[in-house]
């Protein structure tokens, strides 16, 4: 599960000091509700990457007490504050609780976002989920990326973890380009301020695991 919500103007760090408060996502996580749940700050915005052991949980469950310090989405019957992001590209993905529990202690759990270009985002998805579901080469077990707009946000963990999906894939054709530069990755992202293309991290707001002894509250 992947979600972005935006603070309200000038009251950030107290949104962000509720969730830290919050005893509802390290209980889920001892409960064994929750795998993994990670929260991060760019700006005014709040990402939130879990995984659900069960059942879906929603972040409204868990961080009510921040709620009156987020922005309210517009674009339903029911006005929002956490936005799910669209899953647009992962190297695998889980099958069952023992495949996805990791086998070595996680250094760091990281966050970053990217802005794509508006008319490139359906080449982006095209070009990503033809890699996906044709295994033209491995990566990290533990990444994936997520589109909200034209924002993506990207999860990652280190050290990387690189290993042949066990999930059988959805294509059978041959269509990614084999020197993967070929797709040209580098026209469809917006520039940052200073010249970089691409991802940049961000910062961490805290991370809970259900093997570790000693959550991370940063």
């Amino acid at each position: 599960m992947i979600f972005r919500a935006q603070l309200k103007e000038g009251q950030q760090d107290l949104g962000l000091q509720h969730m830290l408060e919050s005893q509802a996502a390290r209980r889920l996580v001892d409960e064994g509700a929750l795998m993994t749940i990670a929260a991060y700050r760019w700006m005014r915005n709040v990402f939130l990457y879990y995984e659900c052991i069960h059942e879906e949980v929603h972040p409204d469950d868990m961080f009510q007490e921040a709620a009156p310090f987020l922005e309210d989405w517009p674009g339903q019957a029911s006005k929002r504050q956490w936005i799910p992001m669209v899953d647009v590209f992962h190297f695998n993905e889980p099958v069952s609780y023992d495949h996805w529990i990791r086998k070595a202690p996680v250094e760091r759990r990281a966050g970053r976002v990217a802005h794509l270009k508006p008319e490139m985002m359906a080449s982006y998805i095209y070009y990503h989920y033809q890699l996906q579901e044709e295994r033209a080469f491995l990566g990290e077990k533990y990444e994936i990326i997520a589109m909200h707009e034209n924002l993506l946000f990207g999860y990652q963990e280190f050290p990387k973890v690189v290993e042949e999906p066990i999930a059988p894939k959805k294509l059978n054709t041959n269509g990614t380009p084999e020197n993967w530069n070929d797709s040209r990755m580098d026209l469809h992202f917006q520039a940052w301020e200073d010249g970089h293309l691409y991802f940049k991290h961000i910062e961490p707001v805290f991370a809970y695991y259900c093997g570790d002894e000693h959550n991370e509250r940063v």
